[in-house]
Order: C-alpha cells, then structure tokens, then sequence
C-alpha cells in the first residue's frame, strides 16, 4: 500500500468481509479512530471524497505501517523475533512465559519464546470486536490453547503500539490473572514511549513525527 487511497480501498474490502473497525485497524496498523474514518471514506462517492493529498482542518494525523515483507517470509520473522528477544533479555528475571497480543503478535510472540525457549499465550484484545462508542463495553481474553499464566512472570509482545491501549489491555489482564509483565516488545512504536502502565517497553523501531511550519 503506497497511500491513503490504497489504505480506503483495503478498509473497504476488509469491511465487506464483515471485520469489525477494531480488527481492520488492527489489519491495518493504524488506530481505531483512523480505521472508523477509512471505512467511512470507502462508503462515501468518490467523486464526494476529500483530496486525501490536502489535510482537513483539525484532522488527526496517523502513520500507516506496512511490515508485510517480514511477515510474509518465516525466515525474515524469525530474524526479526530474534532480534525483539535479544532486546527482552536484558530484562533480569525468571521468565518463562511469552504473550503474544493476537492477531498479528502471536507469530512474533512464537519467534521470540522459540528463541528465549519460554512457552508462549495468546490474548484476543478488546478492540477486535469494537465498531463505534466505548471500547470498555467489550472484554478480551486469553486463548485456552496456548500456555496459561498461572502466577508467572512474562514477556509481552505484540507487532506495532499506536496508541498504547492494548498494551495496556493486555498487560491489565495479565495482572488480573495474577500474572506479572516484566517487559514489552514491539516491531515498531508510534509512540515512542519507555514504558506502559509502569512495564517498560522496548521497539525495534521508533517513529517520531515532525510537524513543521513554514
């Protein structure tokens, strides 16, 4: 995808599909906010859509990331989750458990607990069954065919953070299982943040976005 229209088209055939707004942005990589304004635009005529090349006034800015290249190829992920597992083992601990924040963090979740050799979960977040109004409404939960947490310290990972909420879903149930995150890791962060909800965070990519006026 090279652009906003390509992204409108995705969400359009995405929303055919029937996949809610929190799993096409999760498709996506973009928030949900976006998503909800993508299918939006792919519902519209368009003759009557916006010039996506001209920012509306008080729009929100987001960035679309397409890591496609590793995921399609195994070799390339397992490099990549390679690399993720070396930034978590730093992290002193006896941890034995890796979560993966499905649906794109469980194969790079399998990646690194292969090679930190722990045993790997799942959790399903909240936001893939969100359409519109308050997220809390929903509930995520923990794949009952992966590793249960059963008091355990563990790692995190999922592909991007955008916003930092399901990170902070998921590390939320994690504690609630009586569990204890000890450290986070992503492909890339939109956010560029240490930490989330007192957990550190660690990214094989930072994003940082520069405004500039004229």
């Amino acid at each position: 995808m090279k652009n906003v229209d390509d992204l409108i088209a995705n969400a359009s055939e995405l929303a055919d599909r029937g996949l809610s707004k929190g799993e096409i942005a999760d498709e996506l990589n973009v928030s949900r906010e976006t998503a909800s304004w993508l299918v939006e635009r792919a519902g519209a005529d368009a003759d009557a859509r916006p010039d996506t090349a001209d920012r509306e006034e008080g729009a929100t800015a987001d960035i679309h990331v397409d890591w496609s290249a590793i995921g399609r190829d195994s070799t390339r992920l397992s490099h990549a989750g390679e690399a993720m597992a070396d930034l978590l083992s730093k992290i002193d601990g006896d941890v034995d458990l890796t979560i993966g924040v499905e649906k794109a963090g469980v194969p790079i979740a399998t990646m690194v607990a292969r090679a930190l050799d722990t045993d790997l979960g799942a959790y399903a977040p909240a936001k893939h069954q969100w359409e519109e109004g308050d997220i809390a409404e929903h509930g995520g939960g923990f794949s009952r065919n992966f590793a249960g947490i059963r008091d355990r310290e563990c790692y995190v990972v999922d592909d991007i953070v955008t916003s930092g909420t399901t990170m902070a879903e998921t590390i939320n149930a994690i504690r609630e299982r009586g569990g204890e995150p000890v450290g986070c890791c992503v492909l890339v962060d939109k956010q560029g943040r240490n930490e989330i909800e007192g957990v550190p965070l660690y990214s094989l990519i930072n994003v940082v976005r520069v405004d500039r006026e004229d």
